[in-house]
């Protein structure tokens, strides 16, 4: 494959691409027992906007949005001319002096977020992230416990992988660190687990790999009010559910509850560099004064990542994305409650806020089936890690009520095609 080709390519040489890349794909990456087959592979080759291309030219109205990444869409004309005039000045920072655009992005994103938040450490991805407010808990607390619920997803490096609550995931690497896992929305249960070795209490705001579920409106309000009476920090991870994707700029924001400290990643960026964060007070961010140096990496706050996570923050608010993934997210919803009431045969539920949607099926095998033919008609969705019965639509913000119905039309189509099965 030659790098960097932006000619178009012939009838023989995409075939010849989808070909190396299937035979590559099965020698250096493939983690599955059974390898690619060449023959009906779909290989991806350009996006825009709110849709994808293969190679070959189909194009798919993505309603899964890279899990979440691609809340602008795909290459947003505003992120991606801000990139290339930073790429044009400097690729990446010297470590040593320092980067205005790491320092815009930080007053960007302290501008939007609740509270006294404030100060923000840049990395990578979501779960570099919540290692970060795993240590800082761990260093303001002095203390080592954490409580997370279960079907939970933080991550899976080890720290996240800790309190990530699925035992498919963690049980094969324990030890991991001491955490305790309680029934997501039950604060009795919550209650009951934080003590006095307890750091640090972890939670999604709305549980998105577990299967989209929202939890009851005192929920949030009642684990904030336990962390402040017993000294506990409360980390949201903000990674699917922040920058609008819920209908409101963080998840968070429908409770009107302020966390000790924030995790974002995934659509901070724009969907075109990789780019997170961890997000703190002042007070807490305090502790590391006396080294620095406790938590760095070394591509976090790249000048590239920051510019696009500024660029992103602006664009959401000038283009008004926040409220568009609030009434697009309104209308899919109304939608796909009607098909619900349609083939309630097919579909035990549907729930979301925003863009964040889960359509719940009876089985495993009933909502892989669902999403197949849903690629089929041309659409992307895919099924929830933790709770696979439930298919995820997570379109881009700013998706259109003329492709909300589109999407709708081909998921009725589907629909009446499963219940034939």
């Amino acid at each position: 494959m030659k790098i960097g080709n932006s000619s178009p390519l012939s009838m023989e040489e995409k075939a010849q691409l989808i070909a190396e890349c299937v035979e590559n794909f099965n020698l250096y990456l493939n983690r599955w027992p059974e390898p690619r087959a060449a023959e009906g592979a779909v290989v991806e080759w350009e996006g825009e906007g709110c849709f994808v291309r293969d190679i070959e030219g189909r194009e798919f109205l993505d309603c899964l949005g890279g899990f979440g990444i691609f809340a602008l869409g795909h290459r947003h004309p505003k992120v991606i001319s801000a990139i290339k005039v930073q790429l044009d000045r400097l690729a990446l920072h010297s470590q040593w002096m320092l980067n205005p655009m790491a320092a815009d992005a930080a007053r960007r994103l302290a501008e939007i977020t609740p509270g006294q938040l404030r100060k923000t450490f840049w990395c990578s991805s979501g779960t570099e992230a919540v290692e970060g407010a795993l240590k800082l808990a761990r260093l303001y607390t002095g203390k080592k416990k954490y409580v997370s619920t279960v079907n939970s997803f933080h991550g899976k490096t080890m720290g996240s992988l800790s309190v990530t609550g699925r035992d498919l995931f963690r049980k094969p690497f324990e030890p991991l660190l001491e955490t305790v896992f309680v029934p997501y929305g039950d604060a009795e249960a919550m209650r009951g687990a934080v003590d006095g070795e307890t750091a640090a209490v972890i939670l999604e705001p709305i549980q998105g790999e577990g299967g989209i579920r929202l939890p009851p409106d005192d929920y949030l309000p009642a684990v904030r009010e336990l962390c402040t009476r017993r000294g506990v920090l409360l980390i949201f991870d903000e990674v699917q559910t922040g920058l609008g994707r819920t209908g409101a700029m963080f998840g968070c924001d429908h409770s009107g509850v302020v966390p000790d400290v924030m995790c974002l990643g995934k659509a901070l960026s724009g969907g075109v560099i990789p780019c997170a964060a961890f997000h703190s007070t002042d007070e807490i961010w305090r502790v590391f004064h006396p080294n620095p140096f406790y938590h760095t990496s070394t591509f976090g706050a790249n000048p590239m990542a920051t510019t696009a996570a500024a660029a992103t923050i602006q664009t959401l608010q000038e283009e008004n994305l926040v409220e568009n993934s609030a009434e697009m997210g309104r209308h899919f919803l109304a939608g796909l409650k009607k098909l619900w009431e349609q083939f309630p045969e097919l579909i035990r539920d549907v729930r979301g806020r925003g863009l964040l949607i889960g359509v719940e099926t009876f089985s495993a095998e009933r909502g892989e089936s669902i999403a197949s033919r849903m690629f089929e008609r041309n659409v992307l969705v895919a099924y929830t890690l933790n709770k696979p019965e439930v298919i995820r639509v997570e379109p881009p913000l700013i998706i259109t009520r003329e492709l909300v119905d589109q999407a709708l039309e081909r998921f009725e189509d589907a629909l009446r095609e499963e219940s034939k099965a």
